[in-house]
């Protein structure tokens, strides 16, 4: 089981995969065991409402419109969230978006 389960959320999920698989070298190369998993929006409130729901969540910046109805399921479930920064998700910079992540853990 990991110590740490990172949703992150874009619009088909697809998007983010590169992304998170390069947080998992990131995590990995840190010595960290995280659970990183990227999935529709319109996954949110199952993700949510799951009995093993993230313990952060964080949005692709292509839905960032989404940020204050998301942040309102986040704040409900206890969840801290936030939006990737375009410019290290461009880049596909998972080591900073992971330690995104971890600030808001």
């Amino acid at each position: 089981m990991a110590d740490k389960k990172i949703m992150l959320a874009c619009a088909a999920g697809m998007s983010t995969s590169l992304l998170v698989t390069k947080m998992k070298e990131a995590a990995k190369a840190g010595g960290k065991d995280y659970e990183i998993f990227a999935k529709s929006t319109a996954d949110i409130d199952n993700e949510l409402s799951s009995s093993e729901k993230p313990d952060v969540l964080l949005l692709g910046p292509q839905v960032s419109f989404m940020k204050k109805e998301v942040k309102a399921k986040t704040d409900a479930a206890g969840i801290p969230m936030d939006v990737i920064n375009m410019m290290d998700y461009g880049m596909m910079k998972g080591d900073k978006v992971l330690a995104t992540a971890e600030a808001l853990l």
